[in-house]
């Protein structure tokens, strides 16, 4: 199903919203990173979409408030929300210690797996510092990928970041990596679907350990906006019980 994009231009009204929370919020602006099919990203003619988009439009309409969509790349996203170029983050962010030092998260909206990807023709084994050894590995940098591979394989590989997904792809057509290590359905998307028989996941999926991999994806706020992510933890809940989450997670990921 599809949500109507609605952006609102400047500072809105106030809007109340219904429920325990009681609490007032008014219109916001939400930081989101593009592209990261099929999290986030533009349609051919300019329009965002994908899980997040969807997912926080509906999220938004349940509270009974209007969102803005802020394009903010990753590298400078916390910070962002912290000048107040928006009042929250909604953008595949994983929950972990490090991050919670900073922010305020949502409860967790999405869990997904990471996992290594390779060229079909690819002979490196489940991925291991005998394995790895030599090899240009890509990640996008500063997520936690990126600090997973670099403590675990920093000193046997050369680690390669880069500052979105589809630029780590370009290079891996290219030919310039070996392997890849992103959150599934980004590499499921961009490598494996796309460009059917060319690439491969190489071992299993990883979650653990929680240092690294969080507690899944949330939606960060300010730390004093506890008001806002009430609302939108009732939100979650309610398009929890009537399957609207169920429907724009088929959309993009299937039953």
């Amino acid at each position: 199903m599809k949500f109507q994009k609605i952006l609102s231009l400047g500072v809105l009204g106030a809007a109340m919203i219904a429920g325990s929370a009681n609490a007032e919020v008014r219109d916001i602006r939400i930081g989101v990173d593009v592209p990261y099919e099929p999290m986030e990203f533009r349609t051919p003619d300019g329009e965002l979409t994908g899980f997040d988009i969807e997912l926080g439009d509906a999220l938004c309409a349940e509270i009974g408030i209007q969102c803005e969509w802020v394009v903010q790349g990753w590298d400078g996203i916390i910070p962002g929300l912290q000048a107040r170029k928006y009042d929250a983050i909604m953008s595949s962010m994983t929950i972990n210690d490090q991050r919670r030092e900073q922010v305020l998260f949502s409860d967790p909206y999405f869990t997904p797996p990471s996992a290594w990807f390779a060229p079909m023709d690819a002979e490196i084994g489940t991925p291991s510092d005998e394995s790895l050894d030599g090899t240009t590995i890509g990640v996008q940098r500063g997520t936690l990928q990126d600090n997973y591979v670099t403590d675990m394989y920093g000193d046997v590989a050369d680690v390669s970041r880069y500052a979105t997904a589809d630029d780590m792809v370009l290079d891996m057509d290219a030919g310039r990596l070996d392997i890849v290590f992103l959150d599934f359905p980004v590499g499921k998307s961009t490598l494996l679907d796309s460009q059917a028989g060319e690439y491969k996941v190489v071992g299993e999926m990883i979650t653990e350990p929680k240092e690294y991999f969080g507690d899944g994806f949330g939606i960060a706020f300010r730390q004093r906006d506890e008001e806002l992510a009430a609302a939108f933890n009732e939100a979650l809940a309610a398009l929890k019980d009537n399957g609207t989450y169920d429907e724009i997670y088929a959309e993009y990921f299937g039953e």
